[in-house]
């Protein structure tokens, strides 16, 4: 299998939401975008598929080592590095952004919980702003304030799967919501762990829920009109986390811990359509 096929095999074999809005690009940045989120799957099966600690740790060590060959004269081992090696040059993706995704996964193995959602943030930059970042610069950019947009609509992404997955999560042994959030609402963490959500629980979702309706707003002001055309494909990937958010909403925030929400295909495939017709209206 050659490694654009295996990037692709990769990316069909999730199902995930991400790649939706991005069959409208030209084959070349659809590829470049599918080596991208090959190369962050694989990462993210380093730390929920390898049950003990010290083999999650030397793998990604290992992965560390093939990202540097990406960058070298070296050819790297992994096909997804040895794709990644001619989308890196093509569209010079940025060493430190790549390595800033590894980083997020240490912190995966390194933390279970985050104190305070300043700490969040940090992580939330590492697995999903650095990624919109790298995004944009597939996607084509004039403006730089396109990658602070960028860098903001990774985070309101990544809010979105931290709801979405909250009960998923916690049967991991993880919770990413902020232990000092869940004291100002009264939510000990057991009523997570034990998937027993309660009207202060659903409080607290709400709080989540708003903050990132707030994230999408923010980061749909900052992109310069001149770049909003190259950009559109990473609208409509936004647009349909966004109807994500505001089902699992309408759902009933709470009922995150019980099971989780996802939109169906068909219904992506609609939403793709009228933001590429009509842009993103929040």
């Amino acid at each position: 299998m050659q490694p654009l096929e295996y990037c692709r095999y990769k990316a069909a074999e999730s199902k995930s939401s991400f790649l939706a809005g991005f069959r409208f690009l030209p084959q070349a940045k659809q590829d470049a975008v599918t080596v991208l989120y090959a190369f962050c799957r694989e990462l993210d099966d380093v730390v929920d598929e390898c049950s003990e600690a010290a083999v999650a740790q030397t793998t990604l060590n290992w992965w560390r080592m093939d990202l540097q060959k990406v960058f070298g004269e070296e050819m790297p081992e992994h096909p997804v590095c040895q794709a990644l090696k001619s989308v890196a040059a093509d569209y010079a993706l940025p060493k430190e952004e790549l390595d800033d995704i590894i980083n997020g996964m240490q912190m995966d193995l390194e933390k279970a919980r985050y104190g305070r959602f300043e700490e969040l943030l940090r992580y939330c930059y590492c697995v999903a702003g650095v990624v919109g970042r790298l995004i944009a610069r597939i996607l084509g950019f004039r403006r730089p304030e396109t990658l602070v947009y960028a860098e903001k609509m990774g985070l309101a992404l990544q809010l979105t799967n931290i709801i979405r997955d909250v009960g998923e999560d916690a049967r991991k042994g993880r919770i990413y919501l902020p232990t000092e959030e869940l004291e100002r609402f009264n939510v000990p963490a057991r009523v997570i762990m034990q998937g027993e959500p309660n009207a202060e629980f659903a409080q607290l979702m709400a709080f989540q829920i708003a903050r990132a309706k707030q994230a999408y707003a923010e980061a749909l002001a900052l992109l310069p009109a001149e770049d909003k055309k190259t950009q559109k494909v990473g609208l409509i990937m936004a647009g349909i986390y966004y109807a994500l958010l505001k089902e699992i909403e309408a759902d009933g925030a709470g009922n995150v811990l019980k099971y989780k929400i996802a939109i169906p295909t068909p219904r992506k495939k609609r939403i793709a359509l009228k933001i590429w017709l009509l842009g993103l209206k929040l």
